[in-house]
């Protein structure tokens, strides 16, 4: 929201009243002042007139979870678990999932309520990397590498995936990075290569590796290195 709008509808004044404000240099926002009414300001942030709170600010969260197997990335279920019940009560009414995974897949997640942030990362059109480490039913053919590099058609939504990487590790276990974040993509990719994908494990997400140190079911705040480094 514009800081003018802010400051006009938290403190009852007019618009020219605001801009009177803001040009003296009254106004600051999170410790410094702003001059410029159409300055944005998001809902995390501290708006100040002198010494006085506008607007106090809500705290953001950023959190990376290891998720195991077995757990939905879902707010709620009736059937199954989901990744919610991991997090601790009082957060788990703030947070939305950013890039979910299936119940039987593993590995990095986000968890967060800052929207514009989380879609900077997980929004298809901005085509960030998303690494998996994938365990096959079958040894890899000899040309699914090149078959991934050039796209794989899919029928049902009519279009070709874009080029993926894909580093083999063993003769049933690979490292593939991909662009998009389709339904099952890395699933129905494997499945069209004439191969059955048995585990799923992800990486990484654009800058956000998954850090080594956390066990399956646990998670951590981002250090803000690691939330400036989205969007």
């Amino acid at each position: 929201m514009k800081l003018s709008r802010i400051l006009s509808n938290q403190n009852r004044i007019s618009r020219r009243q605001a801009n009177l404000l803001l040009a003296s240099g009254r106004v600051q926002v999170d410790g410094k002042a702003v001059r410029d009414g159409a300055y944005e300001v998001s809902r995390f942030q501290q708006v100040c007139v002198d010494q006085t709170v506008v607007q106090a600010g809500e705290p953001a969260y950023y959190l990376m979870m290891h998720k195991p197997a077995g757990y939905l990335s879902a707010t709620s279920d009736q059937q199954h678990p989901t990744v919610m019940e991991l997090v601790a009560p009082d957060l788990r009414p703030h947070l939305h999932i950013g890039g979910r995974l299936d119940r039987a897949s593993t590995g990095l997640l986000i968890l967060s309520n800052d929207g514009s942030w989380s879609r900077a990362l997980t929004a298809p059109e901005n085509k960030l990397p998303k690494t998996y480490r994938v365990t096959t039913a079958y040894p890899l053919s000899p040309d699914t590498a090149d078959r991934f590099s050039e796209g794989i058609w899919f029928e049902y939504e009519q279009l070709r995936t874009s080029p993926a990487q894909l580093e083999q590790i063993s003769a049933t276990e690979v490292r593939l990075t991909i662009y998009e974040g389709r339904y099952h993509q890395v699933k129905r990719m494997f499945h069209a290569v004439g191969n059955r994908v048995t585990g799923l494990h992800r990486e990484a997400m654009g800058p956000l590796t998954l850090d080594a140190r956390l066990e399956p079911g646990h998670y951590r705040p981002l250090s803000e290195t690691e939330i400036r480094t989205v969007g």
